[in-house]
């Protein structure tokens, strides 16, 4: 196995990192009271000295009340949560490593009355958990908008405290997905409608990053076709469904899209072997971040049924670099079992990884 196509460097902007490998976004809860503690910036310090590129952290909380149902979630406001995320920049870039925080809000399936907030009203486009399943009123086009400002307020301050860029969640089900998803968003105004309207929301939110945090700040997208309330849910059908969805994300100012699938492996459209990150960089001519199962013989949802996953070879996964197909790839649960799989695999020390195991969901190693 020849490895090199994941130890070239990558460049946009000023952005620099020294290989094409990325940690994946994985959100489990261990900042009590929203607030990151020493642990937590040892954890991203580790895998950043294990060699991986470029790290995106667990989801982090915009400043609004609705934002999670989970009090151990981080925040990404407020004094006391963003000296402890200074703390994790801080520990990061003290063995080399690059950071962004991905920001985040959780929009209807948070349920009534859980989180830091109890008393506030969860925010969806619709009031819509799923089709047809209406549990509170809709955002007001006032609330949008606060929610477009929140998410550039947070992706401010992530500037401010020395992070390398920010990443924009936009996948799984969650409230930006809410907008994109037509099973989620019914509304009749600016915000509703066609797919290029119901993108909206998102678009103002990287306009409004763009604008506070300046033209050499980078912006990642993650999105995904499939949510958490329907696991075979699609916003395009078609490659040029899919130029429609891109383009205007794109044009708003997005530098990097991240492209979130189950398993890298699979092909996005009939008569093509490109995944979905791949037909996103082959229509914006943007970079791209592919990811989903790298490493491990089972996907994430297995982990959700109490299993493990054993450590098969990347030898797919290289053939796709090698062809140019995206650009970084990003790596999540075997991260977990092993911090310094980077540096393992380009040492070819392959044979010395562990397998993911549940015991892993649970603890920062």
């Amino acid at each position: 196995m020849n490895a090199s196509a994941l130890f070239t460097p990558f460049e946009i902007g000023k952005l620099k990192l020294a290989n094409r490998t990325v940690m994946a976004p994985m959100t489990r809860g261990f900042s009590p009271n929203g607030i990151p503690t020493d642990d937590v910036a040892e954890y991203y310090r580790k895998r950043a000295e294990g060699g991986v590129g470029l790290i995106i952290t667990e989801g982090t909380l915009i400043n609004h009340p609705a934002a999670t149902d989970n009090t151990s979630y981080p925040s990404f406001f407020g004094e006391e949560a963003l000296a402890g995320w200074k703390k994790v920049v801080d520990a990061v870039h003290s063995v080399g490593g690059k950071i962004m925080p991905q920001i985040w809000h959780v929009g209807a399936v948070r349920r009534p009355g859980t989180g830091p907030f109890p008393e506030a009203l969860s925010a969806s486009p619709s009031g819509l958990v799923s089709k047809d399943k209406k549990v509170f009123e809709a955002l007001t086009i006032e609330e949008v908008e606060g929610l477009v400002a929140d998410y550039a307020e947070a992706a401010f301050e992530a500037k401010k405290i020395g992070f390398d860029g920010v990443e924009i969640h936009g996948a799984h089900g969650y409230l930006i997905d809410q907008f994109f998803w037509a099973d989620t968003n019914v509304r009749t105004d600016r915000y509703g409608g066609s797919l290029a309207a119901r993108s909206q929301f998102a678009i103002e939110i990287v306009k409004a990053v763009r604008e506070r945090c300046g033209e050499d700040f980078p912006i990642v997208f993650r999105w995904s076709q499939w949510k958490q309330q329907d696991y075979d849910a699609r916003l395009t059908n078609t490659p040029e469904e899919l130029a429609e969805f891109l383009k205007p994300l794109s044009d708003a100012g997005v530098d990097i899209f991240h492209c979130s699938q189950r398993r890298f492996w699979e092909p996005e459209f009939e008569g093509s072997d490109m995944n979905l990150a791949g037909w996103t960089k082959k229509i914006t001519g943007k970079p791209t971040i592919s990811v989903g199962s790298v490493g491990l013989n089972q996907e994430f949802l297995s982990s959700f049924r109490g299993e493990g996953a054993e450590v098969v070879n990347i030898d797919k996964l290289l053939e796709k670099m090698n062809n140019d197909e995206f650009d970084l790839i990003a790596i999540g649960r075997t991260l977990l079992s092993n911090p310094d799989w980077v540096n393992k695999v380009r040492d070819g020390l392959i044979d010395q990884l562990k397998p993911f195991t549940q015991d892993d969901i649970g603890r920062l190693l």
